[in-house]
């Protein structure tokens, strides 16, 4: 079992990277982890609420597919039932994530030139709607209503310190059939004036209540930003700087997000972000997280660790108390549905 605070090196991440493409899995000792038993051909029911829905970890024939558990416990105290009673699909995801009875999962064909599929899934698993897009799968995310899609891809570089980040996100709205494959097509003010930079990259999407507003990161001149916009509009506002992948709490109150230590060793530190306050609050997860969190309930943050050459879900408070725990192992890409 990890102990909280470990440092994971660049290294690994890229090796973790390369482990959730082939589905592959080790154990911090090395060890080949054992696969998940298969269930055959199932269909998920991703509207049924107190899940957690998943990508599987692990090797063999079920790895870097979609999978679904059951959730139990009083909120700030989630628990999976039984870490054994996996339900898993046929549907390969590298990224997933589901809300409101919609799921989107970010999948790769392999073929001469590998292509990549954002794959939108109703209520059952079903496939409603395929984009393909440029880029490796990186973040997914679902509006509360299931109404709003969003994904972003790696174009260049392979993870959020490259210099040579280029990063591809798009906006899908299942109501009207509108999509947006790049966001860098919405106009960015900053300090008030239109920011025009080129190198300008946008990832990590979380939509608020009203399926119109939403938060992001940009990053331009080597330095990232909260932004804050409207899919009516187009537009998009920075609020501060240091904040990545932010991630709406269920109350529309609070941003978990991920923010940039200067110590190479351990990159980010989850934080939590009072929207009336603007005051941040430090996790209690030392180790450093390359991951958009998500929130189990209005009191947890949960969040995809490296480990080793795998992935668990692991939890933490989300208000700066406590420790870490481990929710489930072989996993990777939680969302839990309400």
């Amino acid at each position: 079992m990890r102990t909280p605070g470990k440092a994971i090196s660049g290294t690994a991440v890229a090796a973790a990277l390369a482990a959730l493409m082939s589905g592959c899995g080790t154990d911090e000792s090395g060890h080949t982890t054992a696969p998940a038993r298969p269930v055959g051909a199932v269909a998920p029911d991703l509207g049924r609420p107190g899940q957690l829905v998943f990508r599987q970890g692990g090797t063999g024939p079920t790895a870097g597919r979609l999978a679904v558990v059951r959730l139990a416990g009083a909120p700030g105290a989630p628990v999976v039932t039984s870490p054994n009673s996996r339900t898993i699909t046929e549907t390969p995801c590298v990224r997933v994530h589901t809300a409101g009875g919609t799921g989107v999962c970010l999948t790769v064909e392999r073929k001469a030139v590998a292509q990549t599929y954002a794959i939108v899934l109703d209520e059952r698993g079903r496939r409603s709607h395929l984009f393909p897009v440029e880029g490796t799968p990186s973040r997914a995310q679902v509006s509360a209503s299931g109404r709003m899609i969003s994904w972003t891809t790696f174009v260049e570089g392979h993870n959020y310190q490259s210099k040579n980040l280029s990063t591809r996100t798009g906006v899908f709205d299942r109501r009207t059939g509108r999509l947006w494959l790049d966001l860098e097509k919405f106009r960015l003010l900053q300090d008030g004036r239109r920011n025009w930079s080129a190198d300008l990259n946008y990832w990590g999407v979380t939509f608020t209540r009203d399926d119109d507003r939403f938060y992001a990161t940009a990053r331009t001149k080597e330095r990232t930003y909260l932004v804050e916009g409207r899919v009516s509009t187009r537009t998009m506002r920075t609020l501060r700087t240091n904040l990545e992948c932010p991630s709406l709490s269920p109350d529309g109150t609070r941003l978990a997000f991920k923010k940039a230590t200067g110590d190479p060793a351990r990159p980010w530190r989850l934080h939590v972000l009072d929207l009336r306050t603007m005051r941040e609050t430090a996790l209690a997860e030392r180790a450093s997280v390359d991951d958009q969190a998500v929130w189990i309930d209005d009191r947890t943050v949960g969040y995809g660790l490296l480990r080793g050459g795998g992935t668990d879900v692991w939890t933490v408070p989300a208000d700066g108390t406590g420790a870490p725990r481990l929710l489930l192992a072989d996993a990777f890409s939680p969302a839990a549905t309400r």
